[in-house]
């Protein structure tokens, strides 16, 4: 029998329920689709397949939610991190304008499943907030705010006094405000994802890792332990846990990105008096700094913050160290938080902030590199690789598909990866209005 993989403690391992562990895979199976790994983008994409008749496995090394999708802020997000949306336009031409449609409406879509299906994910879509940490910024919060405008986004541009309001902190100049984004349980979003898909009809396997993906004249070939799964198309979706289990499995894939520890905290239950001050709206929050400010509320009172380290040792001690000096100095009705909560995951990081997207060989499909804002658009993907899956021509698709490129000496890429923290740092400290 395959050993279950320990589940990673984090705030919402601690407070969502868990659903029975689906069984893992023995013998062979013959499918239509198969989906390597059972977070956000492999189990929406093995539903919309499931909804359209498909016959779809999901094969899963640990349990859903389990890497990335079960770890993170749980923010909605309609942007991404670095890439502008006239950039992506300019850069891909027609198919990256649809690139850039696909993330404006990517927060508002994930809201509609939620609805539709009725998913248990303590899901407030009360908005995403960027404010703005020097004058200088809020020139390009209003370059953003044009330019997702006019793809037909809910945004704003806020003032310095519209901002405190809406924070209740003095901290920033402005921002933009998409009332598009909000929050989630990340954890119960993949548990109530997987359900809905079992529920659709798919076949989802747990606690085991896919050890190969091979083509052979019967078909691609997903192969664990002790099981392996016949299919026509698959879709890789282990993003920045490509390499975690099986570093064989696809080191080109695993090596086009660079993973990097994302840390997430949360704070001891805070009073009604602080929580009616400090972001009283429920927004979600996260600035224009290098090392990002980030915050928003839970479901029970808690502030569920973060930070950035460069070093990881003894992380958990410096960051209640760092974040609670942080949060006092941004909301000083707050005082310094205590933490009950510290957790890590790892997310896919690229040099151009853009994710990839690959026709990685016919009949196998791939993404990686989500850059800190993968709970939207992963969601967002499924939809768009089952087309992808179900034949539609590449040159309508609304991702730019590109040859999958390792990073030269990824070793050494990954290591160096968090010092850019400092130079992140230096940029905050000195950038010019």
């Amino acid at each position: 029998m395959t050993q279950p993989v320990p589940f990673p403690p984090s705030l919402w391992a601690s407070v969502t329920p868990d659903r029975p562990a689906a069984p893992a895979l023995e013998g062979e199976i013959r499918a239509d689709m198969a989906v390597v790994g059972a977070g956000f983008t492999g189990l929406s994409t093995a539903l919309a397949l499931a909804e359209r008749g498909h016959k779809v496995v999901v094969v899963e090394a640990a349990r859903a939610g389990w890497g990335a999708s079960g770890r993170n802020n749980g923010q909605v997000i309609p942007t991404m991190t670095g890439a502008e949306p006239d950039v992506m336009a300019e850069r891909f031409g027609a198919v990256g304008e649809r690139f850039a449609q696909l993330v404006s409406d990517s927060a508002a879509n994930l809201f509609k499943l939620v609805r539709r299906l009725d998913l248990k994910c303590e899901a407030e879509q009360t908005g995403w907030f960027q404010p703005a940490h020097s004058p200088g910024r809020v020139k390009l919060s209003a370059a953003r705010v044009e330019a997702w405008a006019r793809r037909g986004a809910p945004v704003s541009l806020l003032s310095a006094d519209e901002t405190a309001a809406l924070t209740g902190s003095r901290a920033w100049y402005g921002g933009m405000l998409n009332r598009s984004g909000g929050h989630i349980n990340p954890l119960a979003y993949a548990r109530a994802l997987a359900g809905a898909a079992v529920a659709a009809g798919v076949s989802l396997y747990e606690n085991s890792p896919v050890q190969s993906v091979e083509r052979t004249p019967a078909g691609w070939v997903v192969s664990t332990a002790k099981g392996r799964v016949i299919a026509d198309q698959v879709m890789m979706a282990a993003n920045g846990y490509t390499d975690w289990f099986a570093p064989g499995l696809a080191p080109r894939l695993a090596h086009s990105l660079v993973p990097v520890l994302s840390w997430q905290m949360a704070t001891a239950p805070q009073p009604e008096a602080v929580r009616a001050k400090v972001l009283p709206g429920r927004q979600a929050l996260s600035d224009t700094h290098g090392d990002l400010r980030f915050f928003r509320w839970d479901a029970r009172g808690r502030l569920v913050s973060g930070g950035a380290l460069i070093v990881p040792f003894n992380g958990a001690e410096r960051l209640k160290r760092l974040i609670g000096a942080r949060l006092a100095g941004i909301f000083p009705q707050m005082g310094v938080p205590t933490f009950d909560f510290v957790w890590n995951g790892r997310i896919g990081m690229t040099d151009d902030r853009m994710p990839r997207f690959h026709r990685v060989a016919d009949g196998l499909w791939a993404w990686v590199a989500c850059n800190g804002r993968g709970v939207a658009l992963s969601s967002a993907l499924g939809p768009v690789f089952a087309d992808a899956m179900e034949g539609k021509a590449e040159a309508d698709l609304p991702v730019p598909l590109t040859p999958v490129r390792p990073y030269p000496f990824h070793g050494v890429a990954k290591l160096v990866a968090p010092t850019l923290l400092a130079w992140y740092r230096h940029k905050d400290a000195v950038e010019p209005s």
